[in-house]
């Protein structure tokens, strides 16, 4: 971490060198530099030059493309994608190849990737994202007939810093950053301006490791409908999503670290934007961090925290778009720091299904710790029946300074329960201070609103909050306040099949254990001080 800092921070400092001699140019080009984003006062700019393109050159030493052969300058203060996507289609024409760009900063708009292409990126490299569409052009969002069923950012690839389609065997690699400090973050950016740090679309035998991107727009990877991708020791440090893992199958992600305050960090989805509903499908996510500090804080070691009452987001997350749903997917070995919790959201008919997850700890969590949601929001066809959630299994959890409004929620719908869920070694270290008012709270179904803890407002228990729920296993649990916390630690509504064993909760002695409202077969085995037993029908009641 120390080396990619000192890489950073010499960055930053070639970054202000051209931004001082532009500043005495004709050409002003602060918002590419990163003084100021899109939309800011920096953005009222004249356009880049653009370095000319040297058609001529052929591969170099080892049969490398060297993007300076092509006519980049590596300056910062003209336009090098041209001669970047020149190296491409030179490579790309000989049948494949590495296209390097050697230390420098290469202001770019949209870079089109190639089959066969290695795009390697030198220490002391950095590709940085003009602002469009006042300093450059980036490439015009494609067509999609399918663009009511999901957002803007997710419906379109081509109005990005980096893009494929259609594309086979593509790497991406090499320790230089991937600056998107031009790139626009809202939903509908203006024409000709750019979205995403990188966007691949329906493509196979893909490879990112060991960059880094900084303000990724957007998204900072849109992956969708990828068939058989690695990622590997990835740092993205951005102000919205992290990476999204759209319609993939065959994924292993590993060793990354993401810092997205403003959304979510590394993200699963099933849209509609391919025009099917596609599964996210057979995954691994392993040895990763999501954290919420701000944007720029984490690459730069200063992880400094928002305001204070700020809910950053930064985390790992199934959904919201869950067209096609998830199935056989692993996630272990992860750390969430400073953000959301673990989420696993299916409310657009989307099935999901047969997933693990183990070995996470999560310190300083601003929401529920585990959000399970089954919902009927519906953001497709009409004809998509109401989806499914089942068999997952979440184990060797720990959690410190858990917020206080939020407890982990297991939650269907009437008529759709959530099945099958097991949760084994879990601790939860919340802060407390819950009332007696708060207990007494029943939270609102919203069937169709947009997933997301705070749509129940506070919880009635400080623990977990289980509804609408068919076969749920909770063993060695043991939940901690900092505070005495009036409100129990479990409530649970509309349950069936539920068995408890060797529980430990924090609580005053006038609290119950848990209330319950229209249960059926609870099996309590070591639970708190309650008497071992199985009770066939609790209609209400609390123990």
């Amino acid at each position: 971490m120390m080396k990619f800092n000192s890489l950073l921070c010499c960055v930053l400092a070639m970054t202000a060198m051209v931004v001082g001699c532009a500043n005495n140019s004709a050409t002003d080009v602060s918002v590419a530099n990163g003084i100021s984003g899109p939309g800011g006062e920096g953005a009222k700019v004249k356009p880049l030059p653009v370095a000319p393109v040297n058609l001529h050159a052929g591969a170099g030493a080892g049969g490398e493309y060297n993007v300076r052969d092509y006519g980049a300058t590596g300056g910062g203060t003209m336009i090098d994608s041209p001669a970047i996507n020149a190296a491409i289609d030179a490579a790309a024409a000989a049948g494949g190849g590495k296209v390097r760009l050697p230390a420098g900063i290469y202001l770019s708009e949209s870079i089109r990737l190639k089959s066969n292409i290695t795009l390697y990126l030198d220490e002391g490299s950095m590709i940085l994202a003009v602002a469009g569409p006042a300093q450059g052009h980036y490439d015009e969002p494609e067509p999609n007939p399918w663009y009511r069923y999901q957002d803007f950012g997710h419906t379109h690839w081509h109005n990005s810093l980096i893009w494929g389609e259609n594309l086979h065997d593509i790497t991406i690699e090499g320790p230089g950053l991937i600056n998107g400090k031009g790139l626009h973050r809202e939903d509908e950016p203006p024409l000709y301006a750019g979205d995403k740090a990188i966007a691949l679309k329906f493509c196979r035998n893909v490879n990112m490791r060991d960059f880094a991107i900084l303000n990724g727009g957007h998204f900072g990877i849109l992956a969708t409908g990828l068939d058989n991708w690695t990622m590997d020791n990835v740092r993205i440090d951005t102000n919205r999503d992290g990476v999204d893992l759209d319609c993939c199958r065959n994924v292993r992600v590993s060793n990354c670290s993401v810092n997205s305050p403003s959304d979510d960090g590394i993200c699963l989805k099933s849209s509609y934007g391919l025009g099917i509903p596609q599964a996210c499908e057979n995954m691994t996510i392993t040895n990763c961090q999501v954290s919420g500090f701000m944007a720029g804080t984490f690459l730069d070691g200063t992880y400094k925290h928002g305001p204070r009452g700020s809910s950053p987001t930064g985390r790992i997350k199934f959904g919201t778009e869950s067209n096609g749903g998830y199935k056989n997917i692993t996630i272990s070995n992860c750390v969430f720091i400073y953000c959301r919790g673990l989420a696993l959201e299916t409310v657009d008919g989307g099935l999901l299904e047969d997933v693990t997850i183990t070995n996470i700890t999560m310190r300083d969590i601003v929401n529920s710790p585990i959000f399970l949601r089954l919902g009927s929001r519906m953001r497709g066809p009409i004809t998509a029946p109401i989806g499914q959630l089942r068999r997952v299994m979440i184990s060797n959890v720990v959690v410190y300074n858990a917020d206080p409004h939020c407890a982990s929620i297991i939650s269907g719908i009437p008529g759709h329960d959530i099945e099958d869920v097991t949760l084994d070694n879990i601790r939860v270290y919340s802060q407390g201070g819950g009332t007696e008012h708060q207990a007494s709270l029943v939270p609102p179904e919203n069937t169709d609103m947009y997933p997301e803890p705070r749509m129940f407002g506070d919880t009635p228990s400080y623990g977990f909050f289980v509804r609408h729920v068919t076969g749920l296993r909770m063993t060695d649990i043991h939940l901690s306040t900092a505070i005495p916390d009036a409100r129990p630690p479990f409530a649970m509504s509309d349950v069936t099949g539920c068995e408890m064993r060797d529980v430990e909760a924090d609580r005053p002695d006038a609290v119950p254990g848990m209330t319950l409202n229209n249960v059926k077969n609870l099996q309590l085995r070591r639970f708190l001080d309650v008497p071992d037993g199985v009770h066939e029908l609790i209609a209400l009641d609390q123990y």
